[in-house]
């Protein structure tokens, strides 16, 4: 990409181009100086590989009730229904500001198509063909690059909040107010979302405690660039494990990143796996949408029987958790080796026009692997595809940080819960990036406030360097298959506890690199450069498993802290549902604690 000059302040920076980050920044006021980074290039997103498409109640025959209903039944029981009225009620209007920004979702005549997906209770879910993520963030793009107010920096790597320096004074005063930040994330009404609110003020009170911008990398230099709130957008953290639908760039930035900084996280241990990715030696974890199955796709075994009844009344079209289970489930009873075993998504079932018309894109991407779908079934097996949990936020987005906002996978708004009903994650996207249209900015003052330090170098001779970058690599290729064999489908307390172990060993030998101590030693305001070969490459690779560390540090603690099982989250010493942890599970600075209970 071609290098640009990034001021040293904007009025927002919104770190993450996919359709959160995307859609934020559009809804922001176009008063404000807007900076969105994105360590890739813009559509570069697991949005941008969302196939099925995007839960609204728009037909007659449907109403938002009936989805509120559905996403709460979906996340057993653990949604915060403050939070999912307000997605489900807005639902409409989003979509239709959606069409208005020329987004071309399919028709049936003048009428928009909606399709049926798993614990739906009515057609409701819109799309493009099966490349719904794809149409929504090209055309938000388009929208993004015409906008003046908006400056796109790409293939630049968020390293760190800059929180201001009395923040670690400010960390007890946070403690003492986590009571009302607890009530908040239980909320079952407006009225107990404010209190985050009032546990941000009591820590503003009589501090400076605040994000005021971040350290970012670009064109082989670190700066720091102060702004006058952040709002994270990263998505998930799917490449922590070792089968995964996401993208590459799905490392779980934003959730380290504010963790480090003192972010409040929720629920980390609900992973929703995908139940059909497709799998075949070499290739890649392509997504199979559930809107396949909607449409009448079977789900076989080696002799062709539709063996997820066995597991459930709706068959294919359970809840994702509960299908993911089955296909676990019945590997592990009949495979010979289950760890690299499939079952068979047979789409015969569907008239031939309509799996043209519909899927053109998984027709085609089955082709590159030698797979006709009209005259043999998929091999498929679950992956990890989305994370319920993330940063704590309210309706507004605000985490219990001031001036640092998250939306989108990255956050953890209550929507959700447990398990994430099909097609409400492009949905969430697009209603809580439309609040940032109410974003209320504190003063930021000027950059020059705070004088720049000297410019500090790294250097390493060639033996050295080759050495740590070795040592990165061994770690990011071990790290997602720990998690995956502790921590994927199904869970239990000793693995858990011996890949906590060795999470916090890795860490220590990652903390102790060259790279590592230098980096970690810069202060806000103090930049950086590295006379070193291929430099972009190799800090995008510290951060990212330093990022990955953390984030799998948090999920595997996070699944031992919960002793039962519940949506996303399933312990084989612990299979039933206990009502006791109908609650949220919490963390901040390696602290973990759990809210009152959850009525829904």
């Amino acid at each position: 990409m071609p290098q640009i000059d990034i001021p040293s302040q904007f009025d927002v920076l919104v770190v993450g181009a996919g359709a959160a980050g995307l859609y934020t920044a559009l809804c922001l006021p176009e008063s404000l100086r807007v900076g969105l980074i994105t360590k890739e290039t813009v559509a570069l997103s697991a949005s941008d590989w969302a196939q099925g498409g995007i839960a609204a109640a728009v037909a007659p025959e449907d109403s938002p009730s009936l989805h509120i209903e559905d996403t709460i039944r979906a996340g057993a029981l653990l949604c915060d229904r403050s939070a999912v009225e307000f997605l489900a009620q807005q639902a409409p209007s989003c979509i239709q500001s959606l069409v208005n920004l020329g987004v071309a979702f399919d028709r049936h005549g003048k009428a928009l198509a909606l399709t049926l997906e798993a614990a739906h209770s009515r057609n409701r879910v819109l799309h493009a063909a099966d490349t719904t993520g794809r149409e929504v963030t090209t055309t938000l793009t388009a929208q993004v690059l015409r906008r003046k107010n908006i400056q796109v920096i790409q293939q630049a790597l968020a390293l760190s909040l800059w929180i201001e320096p009395e923040t670690g004074h400010c960390l007890e005063k946070f403690r003492d107010a986590r009571g009302l930040a607890t009530a908040t994330l239980t909320a079952e009404a407006a009225a107990s979302r404010q209190l985050l609110s009032d546990a941000s003020a009591i820590v503003r009170t009589g501090s400076t405690f605040r994000c005021q911008g971040i350290s970012l990398f670009y064109q082989g230099e670190i700066t720091w660039v102060r702004a006058g709130a952040v709002v994270l957008a990263t998505g998930g953290g799917g490449q922590v494990f070792a089968q995964t639908t996401n993208p590459a760039v799905s490392t779980g930035d934003g959730v380290a990143i504010a963790y480090r900084a003192g972010a409040i996280l929720r629920d980390l241990e609900f992973v929703q796996f995908h139940p059909t990715a497709l799998t075949k030696p070499g290739a890649d974890r392509f997504l199979i949408s559930e809107a396949v199955r909607g449409e009448g796709a079977h789900l076989v075994d080696d002799e062709g029987r539709r063996f997820a009844f066995d597991y459930h009344p709706a068959g294919e079209l359970a809840p994702r958790d509960i299908v993911s289970r089955a296909i676990f489930s019945h590997l592990q009873r009949t495979a010979l080796d289950p760890a690299t075993a499939h079952v068979w998504l047979d789409m015969r079932p569907i008239p031939v026009d309509k799996i043209r018309h519909r899927f053109p894109n998984i027709i085609k991407v089955c082709q590159h692997w030698g797979i006709d779908v009209f005259n043999e079934p998929i091999p498929v097996a679950p992956a990890a595809h989305y994370w319920m949990g993330g940063i704590a936020t309210d309706l507004m987005n605000r985490t219990n940080i001031p001036g640092l906002y998250a939306v989108g996978e990255t956050a953890s708004t209550g929507v959700h819960g447990a398990n994430r009903l099909a097609s409400n994650s492009l949905l969430e996207c697009i209603v809580f990036g439309a609040q940032m249209a109410n974003i209320e900015l504190t003063d930021v003052g000027l950059a020059s406030e705070t004088p720049a330090l000297a410019l500090r170098e790294f250097s390493a001779d060639g033996s050295e360097w080759q050495t740590q970058q070795a040592q990165l690599e061994a770690l990011r290729e071990k790290l997602p298959r720990l998690v995956w064999q502790s921590a994927g489908i199904c869970r239990e307390q000793s693995s858990l506890e011996m890949a906590i172990a060795t999470i916090e060993s890795w860490q220590q030998d990652f903390a102790a690199l060259p790279l590592s101590q230098f980096l970690l030693s810069l202060r806000p305001k103090e930049p950086a450069n590295f006379n070193l070969p291929d430099v972009e490459r190799q800090l995008r690779l510290w951060a990212e498993t330093r990022n990955l560390l953390d984030v799998a540090d948090l999920i595997l603690k996070s699944a031992a802290f919960r002793t039962e099982s519940r949506g996303g989250h399933y312990r084989l010493d612990y299979p039933q549902t206990d009502s006791d942890w109908q609650a949220h599970t919490l963390v901040q600075t390696n602290d973990w604690w759990k809210s009152p209970v959850v009525n829904n």
